[in-house]
C-alpha cells in the first residue's frame, strides 16, 4: 500500500492554508496600497514624525489619556521640544479635522475600529 496521494494532498492543502494571506487579497481583487491621506494644507509638521505618528499615534494618545486623567499631566513634549497640549480634540484634531479624509481611510485600511468616539466629539466627516 502506497500513501505517496495522502502525502501529496497534505501537503497542498498545507501549503494553501499557509500561503493564504498572501494570495487572498490578489485573489479577492482587495487593494493593498496603503491609502492617500489628505494632509492639512496649512500645516507643514505634525507633534513627531510621520513614521513615528503612523506607528505609535495610538500608544501616544493612551499614553496622553492615562497621563492626563491619571496623573493631571496636561502637556506634551515632543522631539525637537515643542510643547503640546495632550489632547484629541484640541491639538490633533486642530489639523486633522476631516474623519473621513484622514482617520477613516487608514483605519478602514487596517481594520481596525478605535473607541475614541465612544468619549469624544467626532469630527466632520462622519
Amino acid at each position: 500500500m502506497s500513501d505517496k496521494g495522502k502525502i501529496i494532498g497534505g501537503l497542498v492543502v498545507f501549503l494553501v492554508l499557509v500561503t493564504f494571506p498572501l494570495w487572498h487579497p490578489v485573489a479577492a481583487g482587495g487593494d493593498s496600497a496603503m491609502p492617500e491621506l489628505e494632509y492639512p494644507d496649512d500645516e507643514t509638521e505634525c507633534i513627531e514624525e510621520t513614521e513615528f505618528m503612523r506607528a505609535n499615534h495610538m500608544d501616544m494618545l493612551n499614553d496622553w489619556r492615562d497621563a492626563l486623567v491619571r496623573d493631571g499631566i496636561t502637556e506634551y513634549t515632543s522631539t525637537s521640544g515643542q510643547q503640546y497640549t495632550m489632547s484629541l480634540t484640541g491639538t490633533c484634531m486642530d489639523c486633522h479635522d476631516d474623519r473621513d479624509a484622514f482617520c477613516t481611510r487608514c483605519h478602514d485600511y487596517s481594520n481596525v475600529d478605535p473607541y475614541c468616539w465612544d468619549c469624544h466629539v467626532e469630527p466632520r466627516g462622519n
